[in-house]
């Protein structure tokens, strides 16, 4: 059973990575295309915010792709699994935004650059709620715990009930 579920999570894992380099591919040959041919955007702007989605998407690559046995065919490692919560979705998020924006500097021009802003104040809200948490945790740590029962009486007195 354990294979099977393996299996399906290798095969997930290929389908959303061949989704993820195509959709990258359009949309960076359509800016580049459109940039060169109709009308020109900021290169500097495109190479500096697209960096982080090429990170993402290499981490991605690397830590979801299954591997295979090259003369038997079998699946090695089905790879970490890309439909997890947590830092893989915040790193899907990263690159969804980035061709968001990459698509409204084609259509509106490199003010559609601003939509990318999204991510720093994202991840900067999510760092200062982890931060809080860790306050938190931190400060009870010299603390007693509140719900103990106060110890009634002497040593003679407990001893007896």
């Amino acid at each position: 059973m354990a294979q099977k579920a393996r299996k399906d999570t290798a095969k997930a894992n290929a389908a959303t990575l061949k989704t993820l380099h195509t959709g990258t591919l359009i949309v960076n040959t359509l800016f580049v295309l459109f940039n060169f041919i109709i009308k020109k955007r900021s290169i500097l702007l495109y190479v500096i915010l697209s960096i982080p989605s090429f990170i993402c998407e290499y981490f991605l690559e690397s830590s979801g792709r299954p591997r295979y046995d090259p003369s038997t065919k079998t699946l090695l490692r089905a790879g970490e699994d890309l439909s997890a919560p947590g830092l893989t979705e915040y790193m899907f998020d990263v690159i969804w935004v980035t061709w968001a924006s990459v698509v409204l500097v084609i259509l509106f021009g490199n003010w559609g650059w601003l939509l990318w802003t999204v991510v720093p104040a994202y991840g900067a809200f999510k760092g200062f709620g982890l931060l809080g948490a860790a306050r938190g945790m931190a400060g009870m740590q010299g603390q007693q715990p509140t719900n103990a029962a106060p110890v009634a009486g002497n040593r003679k007195q407990r001893r007896a009930a």
